[in-house]
This record gives C-alpha cells, sequence and structure tokens, in this order.
C-alpha cells in the first residue's frame, strides 16, 4: 500500500531534496536580465517567440529560477498572477495558455503537464529554501491533482499525458518524453514517498531505451504508444527531434549525471562541429535543419557533452525559450555540483 504524507511530515522534509540546490544569496546577473526581458510587472512571463502570449511552462520555468536565485519577491509575483489567473478551481491543475490580446485569454482549459510539474516543483523548492510550510502545502496539492488527473497506467507503464484532455484514444495514447522531467519526479518521490513517482521514472526511462529511429538514433518530440507497448513517432506532427526533445538530455543529466540513456545525443551531436550541429533531425528521413544550433539549443548541447556552462549570458538575440534553456542549463548544472 502506498503511504501518504501526512502535514506531520511537512517540517522534517522540508530540507530532504537530493536536488536542492543553494544558488546564490542575491540574484545573479544573468536572473536579473532574464527578468529584465521576460518577466512583466505584474508576475507574467511573456513569450517573446511566440506573440507575447504566457503558459504555465514559462511561469514554472521563471519560479524555480528564482528559487534558485534566492528573489523571493519575484517568485511570489509570478506564483500570485499564475494561481490567480490560470489556475483551474476544479481541478487543481493550470490552463495552459494566457492570450492577453484575447476576448478570452484563457479559451483551452486544458492543462499542460510539463507547466504544472514546473509550478509544483518550484514550489517545493521554494518551501524548502525560504522555510515556508505554504509552499510545501501548494505543490502537495498540485502534485496530488497531477497525479489523479494525468496519470495512467498504460501498456504496463507509469505514464503522464502530456495534458488531462485529449491525449488519450481508443488504440493508443499520445506522449510528450520532454515531459518526462526526471529531476521533477525524483524530488516528487523524496517528498511524498509515492511509489507512483519512481514507476513514472523508470517506466519513462524505459520507454525512451526504445525511442531511438533512422541515423540519429533520437526520440521525436511526440510519440504514440500502443497497447502491446510499442512506440513510434505520432504522424500527427512532424516526425523531428527538435525543440520539444531538446529537453529530453538536459532533463535526463539533471537527474543523472551518468545516466547511459544520454549516449545518443552524445553520439550524434559529437558527430558535427559545435557551431555546426543541425537545430533538429527528421528521424525518419533524416533530413536534418538547414540551420545550426544557437542560444539555448547550443547550451543544452554543451551540457549534455560534458562542457562546464557556468552562469550564461542573455543575449538581446535569445528569445523567451533560447534564454530560458540557457537558465535551466545553468541550474541543472547547479544541482549537479550541489549533490557532489
Amino acid at each position: 500500500m502506498e503511504k501518504k504524507v501526512t502535514s506531520g511530515f511537512i517540517s522534517s522534509l522540508l530540507l530532504t531534496s537530493l536536488l536542492t540546490f543553494s544558488g546564490p544569496t542575491q540574484a545573479g546577473p544573468a536572473w536579473e536580465a532574464y527578468k529584465l526581458r521576460f518577466l512583466n510587472t505584474d508576475g507574467r512571463i511573456i513569450d517573446t517567440g511566440n506573440n507575447n502570449i504566457s503558459h504555465t511552462e514559462g511561469q514554472g520555468f521563471a519560479m524555480m529560477m528564482a528559487v534558485a536565485n534566492n528573489d523571493r519577491a519575484s517568485f511570489d509575483s509570478m506564483w500570485n498572477w499564475t494561481r490567480t489567473h490560470l489556475q483551474d478551481p476544479k481541478s487543481g491543475l493550470f490552463y495552459w495558455r494566457y492570450d492577453p490580446g484575447a476576448e478570452d485569454p484563457i479559451a483551452d482549459k486544458n492543462n499542460a503537464t510539463d507547466g504544472d510539474m514546473f509550478i509544483g516543483w518550484a514550489l517545493l523548492k521554494a518551501g524548502e529554501r525560504w522555510k515556508e510550510k505554504k509552499y510545501i502545502q501548494a505543490s502537495d496539492n498540485i502534485t496530488h491533482a497531477l497525479l489523479k488527473h494525468a496519470t495512467r497506467r498504460y501498456a504496463s507503464k507509469q505514464v503522464m499525458l502530456p495534458g488531462s484532455a485529449g491525449f488519450e484514444h481508443k488504440n493508443f495514447i499520445t506522449l510528450n518524453p520532454s515531459y518526462f522531467i526526471f529531476p521533477a519526479w525524483e524530488d516528487f518521490a523524496r517528498r511524498s514517498y509515492l511509489r507512483t513517482w519512481r514507476e513514472l521514472i523508470a517506466d519513462g526511462k524505459a520507454l525512451l531505451e526504445n525511442m531511438r529511429w533512422g541515423q540519429s538514433k533520437l526520440p521525436t518530440d511526440w510519440i504514440r504508444l500502443t497497447p502491446s507497448a510499442q512506440v513510434s513517432p505520432a504522424p500527427e506532427w512532424p516526425a523531428r527531434f527538435s525543440y520539444d526533445a531538446i529537453r529530453i538530455p538536459l532533463y535526463i543529466k539533471w537527474q543523472d549525471s551518468a545516466s547511459p540513456l544520454l549516449v545518443p545525443w552524445r553520439t550524434w551531436w559529437g558527430a558535427f562541429p559545435r557551431e555546426a550541429t543541425p537545430a533538429w533531425v527528421n528521424v525518419v528521413s533524416n533530413e536534418r535543419a538547414p540551420y545550426s544550433m544557437k542560444g539555448g539549443l547550443l547550451a543544452v548541447r554543451d551540457f549534455t557533452m560534458g562542457y562546464r556552462i557556468g552562469e550564461p549570458t542573455i543575449e538581446t538575440s535569445d528569445d523567451y525559450y533560447s534564454a530560458s534553456l540557457k537558465m535551466l542549463v545553468w541550474l541543472a548544472e547547479s544541482s549537479i555540483k550541489d549533490r557532489k
């Protein structure tokens, strides 16, 4: 029988996370530059590469950055905006997209589980760093909602759907492996002791071992999983290892820097000069992007290949996503250092 966390565990678990990063005592220049570019005064993160909308991914990413940089004022601003404008009172999860220019800013009422996870993970980190039980409780509520509304046992695997609606079909389900946020699942497992989180980690890694297609031997952004546990590129999207899937090796290494799952990325990227590495590859046709990695994509490449990254520089050429990847790589690298 799975154990459940009670309120009596809260104080004893505040500092037990394996993946806690201490971060600087004051915000660094990269975080200040990121805030200046993307954080609105009301706590909304603006996606400059996507018509200035906001989404739970961005809110969660930046909340994690705020914790790492010991910036509680910015964290509270973002959390207050997020729960006020995006949280679904029925499910406890979050509407994934906010368009300030639309008549209905949250026309799509579905959630995106990667954004939900990052928000919950950031709250857990905030509670640990600032000894604040209300953040821990909010994180527990979100993770409980994720398990209830978006986690399924399918094909003898524990999986987390990309959203609570629209990804389950008669003969298959659709997954996004860049939503396999292994370090978050690790922290949630240590926080709650629920077996499901460990199963998500083990089964997610087992699925990734079978997502090796074409010359690159890499997974695609979107995956189809059948009841017999067969995985294939989801035909509704281009069969590319691209801007979603770039996060997969980041999350693998963040949780386990020695993981053998990193080998296909190191092999593929290592076959190209650093600044001539294709930004994407179609794993069916083997077609490569006619342009090379830049900005945050290169940061993930360098981190995966084992290069030291350090605090990034947020360039004027970096849009929201590129800058976010740079910052997440820095957080991951810092987390790994803190574990040693």
